[in-house]
């Protein structure tokens, strides 16, 4: 099954990094970050975005990030995938945490689970599931 990598609107991006609009903007002006226009709005794409989503979690002092989240329904970015045949190892970006869940490869690639697709994390005591955005 073959997925369109996703597009983020500023704000969705802003979100899943966990900082503002105006932070988002910036870092497009900056050349941080690429925008396109698409029917009128400007869009990052998603592996553009997981590749900055993983540079600020490498970076605990990136600029506007959020500290801490309470939430047991997390937002993200997937950064990584990692399958063989019979398991999959999906990391995400958070807002300012990396969630990390083993699922089957079958899910994952059901899911559409790729750097740059929109996800939610689900956190219940030690299992973590991870859904579509």
């Amino acid at each position: 099954m073959s997925h369109e990598p996703s597009r983020y609107r500023i704000s969705e991006a802003a979100e899943v990094l966990g900082v503002s609009d105006d932070t988002v903007r910036r870092w497009v002006d900056q050349g941080r970050l690429t925008a396109e226009q698409v029917n009128g709005r400007s869009t990052i794409a998603g592996p553009d975005l997981a590749v900055l989503a993983e540079s600020l979690a490498d970076s605990p002092d990136a600029d506007g990030r959020r500290t801490s989240s309470a939430r047991n329904r997390l937002p993200g970015i997937v950064v990584a995938v990692k399958k063989d045949t019979v398991m999959a190892q999906v990391e995400m970006i958070c807002g300012a945490n990396r969630v990390v869940s083993l699922m089957s490869a079958d899910a994952a690639e059901e899911l559409g689970l790729v750097p740059g697709a929109r996800a939610v994390a689900s956190i219940k005591s030690t299992n973590v599931v991870v859904e579509r955005g």
